[in-house]
């Protein structure tokens, strides 16, 4: 299983850069985990996004979410489809409710149908698991301003398990969670520790708290500006984490 950074900044995007999204493979199926501002172009310089097979929402927050409509829009309109050739229609999977929340979405823009229309939409349940083709996912409830899942992937055959933590506060419901994942990438937003209750992000030392109570054997931060200095991030994260962190800058690529 091979992850790729496409984008890893904070809801405003790094100088030239992009805000969440990761492609996750193996040699047949080829999910994207988010699609935030600025990863639907980053994508097209990996792969051909016609052979995406799932997209998968953590939650409804633009930074997260908002390349959807490009992707859809590609998906609609682009002169490369015919009827000998039509659009494939990737599935969407986003937490319940989710379906009336991308027609609003869309709707904002004048096409209230337009992702719908595009994907096949599915929701998923924290409890269920959801398989595609290859991987098999399962999902968390992660405290954060509003409904979001962290999601782990295991995929057939291979033994590696990879988990994405998402946005949120310090929890313990992610370590439980995340307990010896073989990589886990877990934001890191914050310089200190949010005064507002409730919260919704982690420092770079809580980030590495919870990488080590977790047991992870690889950690990544994610979900940083490059207005922050990103050295001492990596720095504290590896404090906490007792351990080297890794940095998720764009176009890295993890192997699990």
């Amino acid at each position: 299983m091979q992850i790729t950074v496409l984008g890893k900044s904070p809801s405003w995007q790094d100088a030239g850069g992009a805000c969440s999204g990761y492609l996750v493979e193996t040699a047949t199926t080829k999910i994207l985990i988010d699609c935030g501002n600025g990863v639907f172009a980053r994508l097209r310089e990996r792969i051909d996004y016609a052979d995406i097979d799932a997209v998968v929402i953590t939650h409804f927050h633009s930074d997260h979410c908002l390349d959807l409509m490009p992707y859809a829009y590609a998906l609609s309109y682009s002169t490369r489809w015919s009827p000998a050739e039509p659009a494939p229609k990737p599935r969407l999977i986003v937490p319940a409710g989710g379906a009336d929340v991308l027609r609003q979405i869309a709707t904002i823009f004048g096409a209230g149908e337009l992702i719908i229309d595009a994907f096949e939409v599915s929701e998923y349940q924290p409890e269920g698991a959801v398989q595609v083709d290859d991987f098999e996912l399962q999902f968390c409830p992660v405290p954060h301003y509003v409904p979001t899942f962290a999601v782990a992937i295991t995929a057939a055959g291979e033994e590696g398990r990879f988990t994405f933590g998402a946005d949120c506060a310090p929890n313990q419901q992610l370590i439980d969670f995340a307990r010896g994942s073989d990589l886990l990438l877990i934001e890191s937003t914050l310089r200190v520790p949010e005064d507002d209750e409730p919260r919704g992000h982690l420092t770079a030392t809580e980030a590495g708290e919870h990488g080590r109570a977790a047991e992870a054997k690889r950690l990544v931060i994610t979900h940083i500006s490059d207005e922050l200095d990103q050295e001492l991030s990596v720095a504290q994260a590896s404090a906490a984490f007792g351990d080297q962190v890794t940095l998720a800058a764009e176009g890295a690529v993890f192997q699990c």
